[in-house]
């Protein structure tokens, strides 16, 4: 079975839906026969390389709110993140182009070290005082994730390398009606959207694995829109 995520590096809920579908894969008994690929989706794609905003200042301009209701705002999705214990800073992190990111994915797909890259990624975006925003820490990441230095950042300096590919993603995102991430295809079957509870993905693993047809699982779960929209749900909506 394969299961394809479109995602973004900016999506707090891409974070913590990726911790939630690890969890229910691990249940699921036919886990070793599951390939798991990552794919692309920019959430700012018209946002300028090097053009980075602190996200509370971002939270605060895109919804109009104040300072205070932006911190609330962060407040809420780290209490979601830290519930399936993941590292979450609520403030002094920036917000910017990550095209860089998926392309440097990319990369590391072709040598099975896809997983590996977008966990640091996540985790210096979200936890650590890391921007991957900027080249050289991508690069740093990319090396720990065992990637060749030379070659990631040959990757960063040439702006076509594995663009197509990254286009090539979205474009099939948009196919299958995906306005927004975290979104789960399985087996081309089943169709998840948002950062659903672990018990959603098993049940839908397991209905996938039964071959039934493609069906939209808990489309009112968290997510991040085309927009870069990434609202906490209302009680009970997620997790």
């Amino acid at each position: 079975m394969r299961v394809e995520i479109w995602s973004d590096i900016a999506c707090p809920w891409c974070y913590i839906g990726k911790a939630r579908f690890e969890k229910g894969l691990a249940g699921f008994a036919h886990r070793d026969e599951v390939e798991v690929v990552h794919r692309s989706f920019e959430l700012d794609p018209g946002r300028a390389k090097g053009d980075t905003v602190q996200v509370l200042d971002m939270l605060a301009r895109k919804y109009g709110r104040s300072p205070e209701e932006a911190r609330s705002m962060e407040s809420n999705v780290a209490a979601n993140a830290h519930a399936e214990g993941l590292g979450y800073r609520t403030e002094g992190r920036d917000h910017g182009s990550t095209f860089d990111i998926h392309r440097l994915l990319h990369l590391a797909k072709a040598s099975g070290r896809q997983d590996a890259l977008l966990d640091l990624a996540y985790r210096a975006n979200f936890a650590e005082e890391r921007s991957v925003f900027d080249g050289e820490v991508l690069v740093e990441l990319a090396v720990e994730a065992g990637l060749d230095a030379d070659e990631a950042r040959a990757v960063l300096a040439d702006p076509e390398a594995y663009a197509a590919e990254v286009r090539a993603d979205e474009r099939e995102a948009s196919e299958l009606g995906a306005n927004g991430v975290p979104f789960f295809v399985l087996d081309r079957r089943y169709g998840i959207s948002g950062g659903q509870p672990a018990e959603v993905f098993a049940q839908a693993l397991e209905q996938a694995w039964q071959d039934r047809p493609l069906t939209a699982v808990g489309v009112d779960a968290a997510a991040c829109d085309a927009d870069g929209a990434c609202e906490v749900p209302a009680a009970g909506g997620n997790g």
